[in-house]
């Protein structure tokens, strides 16, 4: 049996990976994420490593570019172009925005499309809110929830920060009926630097990460797999089902 747990709070799409996200009223949860959501990344030229892909972690400014959709050129979900940090407007897959990037990097770069998505562990990433602000009160400072750079931010009925800890290998439903959008539950969600990071500055505050190390071993939030799609939206109440209940 599943039980209310709390209410969608807000939903984050990222169409370039590590680029400036989009903070969306309601989005299409597909069988690989919300419909959008890093199907583009710039790729280092230079690296054969299993993960080649230019994220902020190694360039902060990256956090400053801003994906558009001009609706004269527009295919579904994916921008068309992308505002650089000094205001310039360039196609997506124009060259000079990979050089833009590039000079910035350090090394030649070139931007790529996966209509499966891009994505680090899994599709979909969900935070609540009462964790952002636990790590808010450790590190001493006030946070952007984007730091986290969540897809679902939750509201919960019970304000405990790090419950989510609790629904691992459990299921996640958004919304009522049969049609509603539901995730399991497959892993948490281990942070990297990229949480240093302030979203509107690229500033760097060390002191973020360590709160997380501190309050819970690193790891704030989950992760998880789509096991029905469907619409997602704000406001949409959130039900959990525990691993047993899944099983029984």
């Amino acid at each position: 049996m599943s039980v209310e747990i709390g209410h969608v709070e807000a939903i984050f799409r990222y169409p370039v990976k590590s680029m400036a996200g989009e903070r969306l009223e309601a989005a299409n949860m597909g069988w690989h994420g919300l419909d959008g959501d890093r199907r583009l990344a710039f790729r280092r030229m230079n690296d054969r490593s299993g993960f080649p892909w230019l994220t902020a972690s190694k360039l902060p400014d990256l956090l400053l570019f801003t994906p558009l959709r001009r609706e004269d050129g527009a295919q579904g979900e994916l921008p068309t172009h992308v505002r650089t940090p000094d205001g310039q407007e360039m196609p997506v897959f124009g060259e000079n925005l990979a050089q833009e990037v590039a000079r910035r990097y350090g090394a030649p770069v070139e931007m790529m499309q996966s209509k499966n998505g891009i994505f680090d562990d899994a599709s979909i990433s969900v935070i609540a809110v009462d964790t952002v602000r636990e790590i808010e009160r450790v590190a001493g400072r006030s946070l952007d929830v984007r730091r986290f750079r969540p897809n679902i931010v939750v509201r919960l009925l019970r304000p405990v920060p790090f419950q989510e800890d609790e629904w691992l290998g459990g299921a996640l439903t958004f919304g009522d009926g049969q049609d509603a959008p539901a995730i399991s539950v497959t892993m948490h969600d281990v942070r990297c630097s990229m949480v240093n990071y302030d979203p509107d500055s690229a500033d760097s505050a060390p002191e973020v990460m360590k709160a997380v190390v501190r309050a819970n071993k690193n790891m704030a939030g989950i992760y998880g797999a789509v096991t029905r799609v469907g619409r997602l939206a704000v406001g949409q109440t959130v039900r959990f089902r525990n691993a047993a209940s899944l099983l029984a």
